[in-house]
């Protein structure tokens, strides 16, 4: 168990070859892009070098600042500005509550969330507070759209949850576990007595005691959650991390080999082979940290009882960046962002980010008057969307941002939907420069059910012998979770 291959060389990749490298064990990671780190990547656009992927992380846990600070980059953390973000809802925008969880309130009767919700339904939300906490906590699984409008209403949910929950996720609030992607939730409902206090508990860093400890531990909701802002970012960029991680990995003396597709592994007497083009690399220990589909796909010949496991492809997404000239989003129309509630007429965008409204350091970067919009696009209903799936047009005409259309469609898309967000009007001659990121499939899907299929996943690991399996489809969405989980499972794997 001396030597270790990592198929993989996302976060969660370079994360486990770190871990093994501290272990002692010698190691080669394999990626077969020419780039490193996944979905934390980097382009440059109109002069300025922007996160490609992720461009901050949840403060819930501690396990980003950490790897952070190991890596000395823990001076860089930065919380974005206060601005708060918004939500477009059909009849206009409204500003988010201040303090949420995924978009449900900490306190109904807050100003921004009586003016999103109405009287009625700040009134029917703070009901949550009067309800037994076994309601929405007893049953052992239960979607986001179940629990929020178990506890608070249909009102919470259509203009504050699904809203952000397909920003976020890519996907509808009624097939996501809520135990994935908001871990510990359900727990301090049981703990502080209902849903606005066990969200007020978490933005203000205080740990639910679960009755359930062991999936608590599992999936990191018994870590220490840190209060304030439910996100941080790194000044740089969070893809600085990644560039931290490649130094510190190349120091220990792990081997990384770039542009090589592992095609086949099996099992031998003293453990692993890995079958890359017309190379073979042997190895003790073997972390295979691919997207789902990928990972089974690459295993199933030498553990057929994951193939039962195959998760499906998660929604392809494409972040459209637009580096502009104009002077008038110097005021931050729509704070850091808004957010669009997928009933909004008009608007094919999920989300938009003003990310020199957010971060301070790329406004000073940026300069005066010179600002970076970012736009998201795809978002899933549960069925996969069809690769090379043909563009949709609707009844006026305009091009459907789908799977089929062109960059400069998407472009002319992302132009029309900014004005419409930020109200200003962002027209072609504003643009200094844009540039278009796909992800396919990049964001997992945690449907209802999720945890246990993990377990399973993670059971057949174990009685395997010397096998990892690492990742977002495994550990949920987010650096948070993918962090704290590779760590736990590369700590298992060492001993």
């Amino acid at each position: 168990m001396s030597t270790a291959v990592v198929v993989g060389g996302g976060i969660s990749g370079l994360l486990a070859a770190l871990e093994l490298a501290r272990g002692g064990v010698s190691t080669t990671v394999l990626e077969a892009a020419a780039t490193w780190g996944g979905c934390v990547g980097s382009h440059v656009v109109g002069g300025l070098t922007l996160d490609s992927g992720a461009e901050s992380f949840a403060t819930r846990s501690t396990a980003v600042s950490d790897l952070a600070a190991e890596l000395g980059l823990g001076g860089n953390i930065v919380a974005p500005h206060p601005g708060g973000a918004w939500v477009q809802l059909p009849e206009g925008a409204r500003e988010l509550p201040r303090t949420g969880v995924l978009g449900i309130p900490a306190n109904p009767w807050d100003p921004e969330v009586r003016r999103t919700l109405g009287l009625a339904g700040s009134a029917r939300a703070s009901l949550d507070k009067f309800l037994p906490p076994w309601l929405g906590t007893r049953a052992p699984l239960a979607s986001v759209s179940d629990l929020v409008r178990a506890r608070m209403g249909r009102r919470v949910l259509e203009r504050l949850v699904e809203p952000v929950v397909g920003g976020v996720h890519s996907a509808n609030p009624a097939l996501l576990d809520v135990d994935m992607v908001a871990p510990g939730l359900r727990a301090g409902i049981r703990a502080h007595g209902s849903l606005a206090g066990a969200v007020a508990a978490q933005r203000q860093g205080v740990p639910a005691q679960s009755q359930d400890a062991t999936a608590d531990a599992e999936h990191g909701a018994r870590e220490p959650v840190r209060a304030g802002s439910a996100v941080a970012g790194l000044k740089g960029g969070m893809h600085t991390l990644v560039t931290a991680l490649m130094a510190e990995l190349r120091a220990l003396g792990v081997r990384l080999v770039n542009s090589t597709r592992a095609e086949a592994v099996a099992r031998t007497s003293s453990g692993w082979v890995v079958h890359a083009g017309d190379k073979t690399y042997d190895a003790g220990l073997l972390v295979v940290a691919l997207d789902g589909p990928s990972a089974v796909g690459l295993l199933e010949a030498a553990v057929p009882e994951l193939s039962a496991h195959r998760p499906g492809a998660g929604p392809d997404v494409k972040l459209v960046t637009l580096v502009v000239d104009l002077p008038a989003l110097d005021r931050r129309p729509r704070g850091t962002g808004i957010l669009v509630a997928p009933q909004s007429p008009g608007i094919q965008a999920k989300a938009l980010t003003h990310a020199t409204a957010k971060w301070d350091w790329l406004a000073a970067e940026a300069g005066p008057g010179t600002h970076v919009v970012r736009l998201s696009y795809g978002r899933s209903d549960g069925v996969p969307a069809a690769s090379g799936a043909p563009a949709r047009t609707c009844a006026a005409g305009v091009v459907e941002a789908g799977p089929g259309v062109s960059d400069a469609e998407l472009f002319d898309v992302a132009l029309r939907d900014a004005s419409a967000l930020l109200t200003v009007p962002v027209t072609s001659d504003d643009v200094l420069d844009w540039d278009v990121v796909s992800w396919g499939g990049a964001l997992p899907f945690a449907a209802v059910g999720h945890r246990q299929r993990v377990a399973e996943v993670r059971r057949i690991c174990a009685g395997t012998g010397g096998l990892a399996l690492v990742g977002g489809w495994l550990a949920g969405n987010g650096l948070a979770a993918v962090v704290a989980d590779t760590r736990r499972q590369l700590a298992d794997l060492v001993r």
